[in-house]
């Protein structure tokens, strides 16, 4: 099995072992992967230092932008075959696999129109001095990949580094990465230069923590759990190498007693059966005002009801949990949950499928006391806990109680309030009568407190993916 893109070539791992990758539909194995070896990180990153210094660093950014933007239309032309193998790998609705795919492109659109207006600037400073500011590239970057959104995560990180003009080695999570893959081969068609892209398949024991400890190495991506981001970050500081983290969330969806409930509940829903609630931004956390908590969670209980939870070539609204190991961890939390005696008020159906595979239905708890697990930790999975708040000064304390600060929603009319809690809310990304952006890839997205910390997306990450340098130049009074 050859996965590893090294220097142009499709190459097996040096000591030739491989890594089974399980239909997360049917718990059997449909696939294997190259299980890169720290020999292989080592030469991906020499094939992407070799390329950046010989090459690519001459391209100019009007040249990488048109490269980007073709990316982007032969994306567009596969859409439907990236899609299936995406669906496939994961487990998600084909419905969903496709929006993804629809984000993915444009990614590459949105960074190859930005690559050649990431302008400098130029100080006043002294007479007789002209003072510029100027974006240069890092280098090589790291791109430590995970199985949600693989295809999405993979143009999240690599649009913005390629179109700043970086030389890229990629470590995409061996639980699902079929459709990083496919694209790296469209990538190759369309003409990217050999070794601009490198990717190594492989444990994150192994494969990733080579990569984030390699001194060849200038800045590394990472989206994952706080634990591992703290093992990057490790990995990373001998080398004094930064580092762009996004580390999960609890978000908080705060309901007070005047939001427009209409508007209001299929957002909340949405917002947790999204990708079976395997998503870093998960509203997982429903904080409703006393006086219409009942209504709200009677409300939520029948959107989530009706929710279906099916194979991923079904219109279900989720699929399965991606992993065996995953679905065994939701399954513990869920006796936990119920030794506890918290009430589950309502949860949706599981549709005909396959013994074996990896199952779990949306499901609403609540009230859930607010020192409980389910109120503080990241399930990633579709478990949404209903919590009751008095009013603005205690939704906050309770909206802000986790260790996380990722997303927030904030329902409510008062145009006031609305203001007031968007800036008391410790979050990266707010959200006033509403959740989520379809993608959002002009939006700066990151996280505060463990939920991480630099920005992605937008024009902000290109600052992410460079540096800058001052020139000054005397030239006389």
């Amino acid at each position: 099995m050859k996965t590893l893109l090294i220097n142009g070539d499709w190459c097996a791992a040096d000591d030739g072992r491989t890594i089974d990758v399980d239909d997360p539909a049917s718990g059997e194995v449909f696939t294997q992967l190259s299980r890169a070896t720290a020999t292989d990180v080592d030469s991906a990153v020499r094939a992407a230092r070799n390329a950046y210094v010989n090459e690519w660093s001459r391209w100019s950014a009007t040249e990488r932008g048109r490269l980007l933007a073709r990316i982007g239309e032969q994306i567009h032309a596969n859409a439907q075959e990236i899609a299936e193998i995406e669906s496939r790998d994961t487990g998600k609705p084909l419905h969903l696999a496709r929006n993804d795919i629809a984000v993915l492109a444009r990614y590459f659109e949105f960074y190859g129109a930005a690559a050649d207006k990431h302008h400098g600037e130029v100080i006043p400073y002294l007479n007789g001095f002209n003072v510029q500011v100027v974006h240069e590239p890092l280098g090589v970057t790291a791109h430590i990949i995970p199985w949600n959104y693989p295809s999405q995560m993979f143009g999240r990180t690599a649009c913005p580094s390629l179109a700043a003009g970086n030389a890229l080695a990629v470590k995409p999570s061996e639980e699902a990465c079929q459709s990083v893959l496919f694209i790296a081969r469209l990538m190759q068609e369309a003409g990217l230069p050999d070794g601009v892209l490198n990717i190594v398949t492989g444990y994150g024991n192994e494969a990733g923590a080579a990569l984030a400890s390699h001194p060849g190495i200038d800045l590394i991506t990472f989206t994952g759990s706080p634990a591992v981001g703290a093992q990057i970050q490790a990995g990373a500081a001998p080398n004094n190498v930064p580092c762009v983290l996004e580390l999960g969330g609890k978000s908080p969806q705060i309901v007070f007693a005047d939001a427009d409930l209409e508007k209001a509940v299929p957002a909340i829903v949405g917002a947790i059966v999204q990708n079976t609630g395997q998503t870093c931004s998960a509203g997982s956390r429903l904080l409703i005002q006393r006086p219409v908590y009942e209504q709200v969670v009677q409300r939520v209980a029948e959107a989530i009801s009706k929710t279906r939870t099916g194979m991923p070539d079904s219109q279900a609204d989720c699929g399965p949990i991606i992993t065996r190991a995953q679905f065994r961890r939701l399954n513990a939390l869920l006796e936990r949950l119920d030794a506890s005696g918290v009430p589950r008020i309502a949860q949706g159906k599981v549709a005909d499928v396959p013994q074996g595979g990896f199952f779990i239905p949306p499901m609403l708890y609540g009230p859930v006391p607010r020192d409980h697990e389910l109120a503080n930790a990241e399930a990633f999975g579709p478990l949404l806990a209903a919590i009751p708040f008095d009013d603005e000064q205690d939704a906050m304390a309770l909206a802000n109680a986790t260790e996380y600060g990722l997303v927030a929603a904030i329902w409510t009319e008062n145009g006031a309030r609305q203001q007031r809690l968007a800036r008391a809310v410790l979050a990266g990304q707010v959200y006033i009568n509403c959740y989520g952006a379809g993608g959002g890839v002009e939006l700066p997205f990151g996280g505060r407190k463990k939920s991480g910390y630099g920005r992605e997306k937008g024009f902000h990450a290109l600052d992410e993916f460079t540096t800058t340098k001052t020139i000054v130049n005397r030239f006389g009074t």
